[in-house]
């Protein structure tokens, strides 16, 4: 590949990344639309029509083979279970912190998501931090205490957030390229269908489902639910595949930013003093590690190109 068209791919890996986090950046928007829908309903139609939506796909792609090539590997379908159960965790906070006026909180815990990363790599994969990756943990540390300490509440939400998408990532790398976004969104969606199906049936039992009773409007928006989880996670594949890891790196703070103005600005969450802080420090611990992984990739490619 020449390096023009390497540089094509690499900006046309940015659209797709962009894309995918722009997105994520409107889904606490949409979930809010879906109201009365309560989060543990969302939830569940989620995943039931999210692997609808896969297996169509797999459908039109002819791209069954692969799935059967994943079930008959059993590292790999050990593998899509624990992403299954880690994405579960991830989308049930999530729409419990959109759906009950916690949208803010929720993009703390994206913000915070890098640095839970690299801590990971450090705990999980035994990586030697560099001296800004520490005090860009410590910073952040240092944000959720004044957080505890001065909001008056223990950010259980952002942490749950940032732990579960994080240990997913990491999981995600352990399966690597051998397993395609939609068969892993297929498999991940397969075993959560029985989790999803015990919840409707809670759910029948107690407030009542929703589908179908609040018009056509809102039954649509509902039956989108698939898409709209999928969508994102097609785009960010292809992405990813394309871009360079210090592009991504950087647009990941798209979605949380967005997230955070939606509650800020169009939800009026509140932002007390304390708050403010909390966020300031945890921004200041990301510009840290952004310029940290700046520098490196491109100390890299500096070593790369000498003779």
């Amino acid at each position: 590949m020449t390096p023009e068209e390497t540089s094509r791919e690499q900006f046309v890996g940015g659209v797709y990344a962009f894309a995918a986090y722009f997105l994520w950046g409107f889904m606490p928007l949409y979930f809010l639309t879906l109201a009365p829908t309560g989060p543990w309903e969302v939830v569940s139609w989620r995943i039931l029509f999210s692997l609808l939506f896969c297996a169509i796909l797999l459908t039109v792609t002819r791209s069954w083979g692969k799935l059967f090539a994943i079930l008959r590997n059993r590292r790999l379908v050990f593998w899509t279970i624990v992403a299954g159960l880690l994405i579960y965790v991830n989308w049930q906070v999530f729409l419990i912190s959109t759906l009950t006026g916690h949208v803010i909180e929720g993009s703390l815990g994206y913000f915070i998501n890098p640095i839970v990363t690299v801590l990971l790599g450090v705990l999980v994969l035994k990586e030697r931090l560099r001296t800004a990756q520490w005090v860009a943990i410590a910073i952040a540390g240092l944000a959720v205490i004044v957080i505890v300490i001065g909001y008056g509440a223990f950010p259980w939400i952002a942490l749950l957030l940032a732990a579960s998408f994080g240990t997913y990532g990491l999981v995600k790398k352990q399966i690597g390229p051998s397993v395609d976004a939609v068969s892993g969104l297929t498999l991940e969606s397969l075993w959560l269908a029985p989790v999803a199906a015990i919840q409707l049936g809670v759910v029948a039992a107690t407030t009542g489902i929703t589908l179908g009773t609040e018009g056509p409007g809102h039954t649509a928006l509902l039956l989108m639910a698939g898409v709209v989880t999928a969508v994102p996670l097609l785009l960010f594949a292809a992405g990813a595949r394309r871009a360079s890891l210090t592009v991504i790196g950087l647009l990941q703070f798209v979605a949380p930013i967005m997230q955070f103005l939606t509650g800020a600005w169009l939800l009026q969450e509140p932002m007390p003093l304390e708050r403010w802080i909390g966020f300031g420090l945890v921004w200041l611990a990301l510009v840290v590690l952004m310029v940290d992984s700046v520098r490196h990739a491109r100390r890299g490619r500096a070593t790369v190109i000498a003779p």
